[in-house]
């Protein structure tokens, strides 16, 4: 697996990162180098920031998509390459072939087997167990033990609209972590704009009201059972919940049986 940041360099080192180049063929190039394709060959690249690729390199990496030809900058000779192609994009690339800075051509060819990641206001549901993760994550990391999440915290963590989508919420929860000084996690003003909130030693108003907690179990409890209901309750097996939480089985018995799970009657 060969990955490329296609926003992460300037147009004109792109080109040698993804095709190579020979020695001689621009100022600086003291040696002949591999390119990311041929680095690739007969694996996978993955191409991160694909709609900021430039308009030149698009026709040339159609190229490689479409016969598997590649070339070395400063040479004339052609190679094949056989790479299995994933490209991601935060861009709305509908719009970068209206105003023609992306080619539909290449669009197509990219979109054989299309995956939509929906944004995390769209899947709310979610929110509850990423925070739950997140918390005993972040917590392991700082070295606190954090075991409950009051429930105003999970409600305007999940009515919050996310722009900046899981990178965002973990960047909330691991400041909300560092605030918080006991087993309860205080979220605070994280969600606010950074001029609205309070300083770091500022106390903070998060109640810590056992009856109004929820704790990380309950979290997980929730989650297997959603997961076991979708399921029809069939535990071993293709799809089953186990899979689908990427558990082994007789692991997840051992989790219903921990948590209280029983198949309903």
């Amino acid at each position: 697996m060969v990955t490329l940041n296609c926003a992460a360099l300037s147009p004109t080192l792109i080109e040698s990162e993804l095709f190579g180049h020979e020695r001689g063929a621009f100022t600086g190039a003291s040696a002949r180098r591999v390119g990311r394709f041929e680095l690739a060959h007969r694996g996978t690249i993955f191409l991160d920031e694909i709609g900021d690729l430039p308009l030149d390199l698009q026709a040339k990496l159609l190229r490689v998509l479409e016969s598997g030809d590649c070339q070395r900058v400063g040479s004339s000779e052609t190679f094949k390459v056989d790479v299995r192609v994933i490209a991601a994009t935060n861009r709305p690339l509908e719009q970068d072939i209206e105003s023609g800075t992306f080619r539909l051509d290449l669009f197509y060819r990219l979109s054989v087997f299309p995956i939509h990641l929906p944004p995390l206001r769209e899947r709310r549901e979610d929110i509850p167990v990423l925070v739950s993760y997140l918390v005993r994550k972040k917590a392991a990391r700082i070295g606190k033990a954090i075991d409950r999440i009051p429930r105003e915290v999970l409600d305007e963590l999940s009515q919050y609209d996310w722009p900046g989508n899981v990178r965002e919420l973990e960047n909330v929860i691991e400041r909300a972590v560092i605030l918080s000084q006991g087993p309860v996690l205080a979220l605070g003003d994280a969600v606010r704009p950074p001029s609205e909130r309070r300083s770091p030693g500022q106390p903070d108003e998060t109640p810590a009201d056992d009856r109004s907690t929820w704790t990380l179990e309950q979290a997980e409890r929730d989650h297997i059972l959603r997961v076991c209901t979708a399921c029809g309750w069939k535990i071993k097996g293709s799809g089953a919940a186990a899979e689908r939480l990427g558990l082994n089985p007789s692991t997840l018995y051992f989790r219903m049986k921990k948590l209280g799970i029983t198949r309903p009657e």
